[in-house]
């Protein structure tokens, strides 16, 4: 689930820096203001806790989180995005009674339109995070990003979980991999995708068969950068 967090912040971040009232704030006062969004919310960090905020936009304002917490790091899940956007046609195809939110509630829009969606860089689903994080990774921030890619985690998750803890330098936690429960059943009832973020039971990889034509399953298969040693030039953490 989403955090709403990073839209407070990012609410907030404009009224000081292009709303009428822009010119009352210097930066000592935004960061103020910012860090108390966080702390307001998140009262624990007031104790030095550490918090896990989930948020897609986060890789796009790293800059800010560096300045408003220098311990900050940024756990990136990422996947092939041509198997992301497979996910989600299952998905539609599993609730043909229902429209999305994510596609505006449209009824008449083609799989290649919506991919078009999907991939717009500005708002899109997929886009627009996997061009935050492309900025993030070839950025000055980028030893704060920790990628954990798919494949790894359901292949070996009690291998990348201890890693992850490791890089954390976070006491490890035990976790049953064999009965993970999680759903958000009203929550995805509201965007039109019953089973959003339904998780089953037991962390494992499944082999599948792709449902979208392979002329769009080939376009984004060159798209995991993270996955060529070259494009990681900042020795981005790749667990």
């Amino acid at each position: 689930m989403t955090s709403p967090v990073a839209s407070l912040i990012a609410a907030a971040h404009v009224q000081m820096c292009g709303g009428e009232f822009n010119g009352f704030f210097d930066d000592a006062k935004r960061a103020a203001i910012l860090r108390g969004i966080f702390e307001t919310y998140y009262p624990e960090l007031a104790e030095n806790q550490v918090v896990f905020d989930t948020n897609r936009s986060w890789t796009a304002r790293i800059s800010l989180l560096s300045e408003l917490y220098p311990q900050t790091r940024i756990i990136c899940c990422v996947r092939e995005i041509a198997w992301i956007i497979d996910s989600i046609e299952r998905m539609l195809a599993k609730n043909p009674l229902q429209l999305s939110r994510i596609f505006n509630f449209q009824s008449t829009s083609s799989v290649y339109s919506r991919v078009e969606i999907l991939m717009n860089s500005d708002n899109g689903l997929i886009g627009f995070p996997w061009s935050a994080l492309r900025e993030a990774w070839f950025g000055d921030n980028a030893k704060r990003l920790i990628i954990v890619p798919y494949d790894h985690l359901v292949k070996h998750p009690k291998r990348t979980l201890d890693r992850l803890y490791v890089e954390l330098d976070e006491p490890a936690f035990t976790h049953d991999f064999d009965n993970v429960v999680y759903d958000e059943p009203d929550y995805d009832s509201h965007i039109g995708m019953p089973g959003l973020h339904s998780v089953r039971k037991k962390v494992e990889y499944r082999e599948r068969k792709s449902c979208i034509p392979p002329d769009i399953f080939g376009k984004y298969a060159a798209t995991q950068f993270w996955e060529n040693p070259e494009l990681n030039v900042r020795g981005v953490l790749i667990l």
